[in-house]
């Protein structure tokens, strides 16, 4: 067990990162686990990202929105996934003040953006079944790329105003930090300055970014189900259904496990629990992405079949 070092302002040049576990007979296996699973995330998000940049048949705005959500989990996975992977078998897992902040900056930029590219893919879906004359009219190449651009230098603009307010301050009270990444929560708490105002920001761009995707979401899926109970056809139902299923379920996944994890009691909240909801949406989600728009989705299905042929 590493004791926490205590510091001042000047001798904070890097941060101890405690991982998932310090139990030493599960660091192995867990070691494994998490490899296979970051191999597993790599492969199935670059295959999404070639498989839709290289087959004709999928150049469509769904599956331009698909290619970003590859590529931000693919991100995300990444600025996580190897450097806790050091945890398991190194017995200080070290990280240095300026690596800590990147680290910051880019699982914030990242998860951000994923949250407003899953709503322009509701936005997509509503479109495509609610206006299905005007689809490419609207959802135009032009203006996909302006709803992933905003998404992108909204979430690069948010994660700098908060990892700048955060490594302003001054770490005095120790360099541990008791999680398995650079959590901008965890860093306020070995802040000695006062930490109100960037607890603040904190709170109010997440609640922002999350209330305004979900009412976004929930809208578009509201608007879909009354289209589709006013089909005639039991086959036009089923297909417009199956179009929206592969996103809804990775919508319910992503949310109901950041719903989970802000939305409890304070009094209910334990640590080891808030850890596995992480683990669970930091690494575990972006690497059954690629595996349920593969499963579910036929297009995806027959690119996979001409692309070996």
């Amino acid at each position: 067990m590493i004791n926490s070092n205590e510091t001042t302002e000047s001798q904070v040049t890097e941060f101890i990162l405690m991982g998932i576990t310090n139990l030493p007979e599960l660091q192995g296996p867990l070691f494994i686990v998490f490899f296979l699973n970051y191999m597993v995330t790599a492969l199935g998000n670059l295959g999404i990202i070639i498989l839709t940049t290289v087959d004709s048949h999928l150049q469509t705005p769904m599956y331009f929105f698909l290619r970003h959500l590859a590529f931000v989990d693919l991100g995300y996975s990444t600025a996580i996934g190897p450097k806790m992977l050091v945890s398991f078998i190194e017995e200080k897992n070290v990280i240095s003040y300026n690596g800590c902040a990147i680290q910051l900056v880019f699982i914030g930029i990242f998860i951000t953006t994923e949250i407003f590219i899953l709503s322009a893919m509701a936005y997509d879906r509503y479109v495509a079944i609610c206006k299905p004359l005007l689809y490419m009219v609207i959802m135009s190449g032009r203006v996909c790329w302006i709803l992933v651009a905003i998404s992108y230098l909204y979430s690069i603009m948010v994660c700098l105003v908060i990892t700048t307010k955060i490594f302003v301050s001054s770490f005095c009270k120790s360099n541990v930090l008791q999680y398995f990444y650079c959590d901008c929560m965890f860093l306020l708490s070995v802040i000695c300055s006062d930490t109100s105002e960037a607890g603040l920001i904190i709170m109010t761009f997440s609640a922002i970014n999350l209330v305004s995707s979900l009412l976004i979401i929930l809208v578009s899926y509201i608007l879909i189900l009354m289209t589709i109970l006013r089909m005639n056809s039991s086959e036009g139902r089923h297909k417009a259904f199956s179009t929206c299923g592969s996103h809804l379920t990775v919508v319910i996944l992503f949310y109901g496990t950041l719903l989970f994890m802000y939305l409890q009691p304070q009094s209910s909240h334990s640590f080891d629990t808030d850890k596995m909801a992480s683990v669970f949406y930091t690494l575990v989600i972006p690497m059954l992405n690629p595996l349920i728009y593969s499963l579910r989705n036929k297009e995806v299905k027959y690119a996979l079949k001409r692309l070996f042929k």
